[in-house]
Parts: structure tokens; C-alpha cells; sequence
């Protein structure tokens, strides 16, 4: 290997990183108020499934990331059943990541690379509980990351407007 080719390889090595440093339950919770009628239902219930993400500095380089799935089930208005899950990560920045990228990295990636494990945790949870496995569709994190920025710039601007001063 030439001295160029050797030191282009380690420039590879030394550019920007994003890593999970450790993956967490940080709360789980499942409630089933519908039992024992739930397992007596002819239809399936009624899914509705919403998730959050929340960053927070954890050091010099590091955050956590906290993926949030509240899953809920109800047939008729009844509530059938409740799953709760904050699974979080442990992540590390190193090397030059300019400032506009980092957000996305956070808000984004992140989730994105924590989604699969949470996933697999209330599909276990929901099946120890006696329910079927509940199987969450994949997540598009750039939309919902999209949709957070829209909403704090509206916000920003209802403020903007509602600060005594005529229209």
C-alpha cells in the first residue's frame, strides 16, 4: 500500500462517527383492562400506535436518545389493552459533524437504528401477555422529524403574533 493510499485510509477511519454506545429499557409498561373479555373477542381491536423522540445532551459528545411507542387497543370506545415503552440509547459523536447535520443524526438516525429493538420488545411484551404479538409497522423518522420541525415553527410564529400587539 502506498503512503498516500495508507493515509487516505486513515483519514477514513478518523472522519466524523455516529455510535451507539449502550441500548435501554428506561420504562415499559403493559396493561390489559379489557382481560378477561379481550380474549373472548371475535374482531380484532382497534390499533393505535404513536411515537415521540426526545434528545438529551449526556456529555461532551455523547446523548440519549429516547424512543417513545405508545401502542393502544380498543374495540368500541373500550380500551383493550395499553403498551408503553421509553427504549433508549446511549450515543456518541466523535470527529468534525458540522452543527446542520447533527440534528438529523439525533432526531433521525438514532431512532432509526434504536426502532428495531423497541420493536421486538413490544412485540414480546404484548405476546407474555397473553395478546398477539404486536408488530409495529416501520417508522419514517424523516417524516416525523419533518413534522416536529413544522410544528415548532408554527408554534414559534403563534407566539410571534399572540403577543398583545394588534394584527
Amino acid at each position: 500500500m502506498t503512503d498516500e493510499a495508507a493515509a487516505g485510509s486513515e483519514g477514513a477511519a478518523q472522519g466524523p462517527k455516529f455510535e451507539v454506545i449502550h441500548q435501554y429499557i428506561k420504562d415499559l409498561s403493559l396493561e390489559v383492562p379489557g382481560a378477561p373479555q379481550i380474549f373472548q373477542a371475535k374482531s380484532a381491536p382497534e390499533v393505535a400506535v404513536n411515537v415521540d423522540v426526545g434528545v438529551q445532551p449526556a456529555g461532551d459528545n455523547d446523548y440519549e436518545i429516547v424512543l417513545r411507542v405508545d401502542a393502544r387497543g380498543q374495540s368500541g370506545g373500550d380500551p383493550l389493552f395499553i403498551v408503553e415503552l421509553a427504549y433508549g440509547g446511549l450515543f456518541r459523536t466523535s470527529g468534525d459533524i458540522a452543527q446542520e447535520h447533527l440534528q438529523g443524526l439525533l432526531m433521525i438516525e438514532g431512532p432509526r437504528m434504536l426502532f428495531p429493538f423497541a420493536r421486538n420488545v413490544i412485540a414480546t411484551v404484548t405476546r407474555d401477555g397473553g395478546l398477539p404479538p404486536l408488530m409495529i409497522s416501520p417508522i419514517d423518522f424523516v417524516k416525523l422529524f419533518r413534522d416536529r420541525i413544522a410544528r415548532s415553527q408554527a408554534e414559534a410564529a403563534a407566539q410571534g403574533n399572540g403577543d398583545g400587539a394588534p394584527a
